[in-house]
């Protein structure tokens, strides 16, 4: 049961990063098109919100620790990226780089749960 559970957080967090990840690298074409669409970091805050709920439900499972590291490391990169955003209005690549590694640690764990 706690397998399925965890099975389930990794799903949430794969789409949430895999969503989040499209959002950004798309958004920016589109705004291109003059239709009245920006990029809104408060969308970017929404899927860090989902994100955070499922790595920390993660993080106090028996998931291995290596795991952990890349989810927390990720989630903290994602968090300053969008916390920067706010303050400065400037969009950092690093937003990306923290998607990347959400969705490889998410993708890590489910793997590891099918073993």
């Amino acid at each position: 049961m706690k397998s399925q559970i965890t099975k389930s957080l990794d799903y949430l967090g794969i789409s949430s990063a895999t969503l989040c990840l499209v959002h950004c690298l798309v958004l920016p074409f589109i705004s291109i098109i003059p239709i009245g669409i920006s990029h809104n970091h408060w969308i970017d805050l929404l899927f860090a919100s989902i994100g955070l709920f499922a790595v920390v439900k993660i993080v106090k499972t028996n998931t291995l620790r290596y795991i952990k590291i890349i989810l927390l490391v990720a989630m903290s990169i994602i968090l300053l990226s969008i916390i920067y955003t706010i303050i400065t209005h400037n969009h950092t690549l690093f937003l990306y780089v923290g998607g990347i590694g959400m969705i490889v640690g998410h993708v890590l764990n489910f793997k590891r749960h099918k073993h």
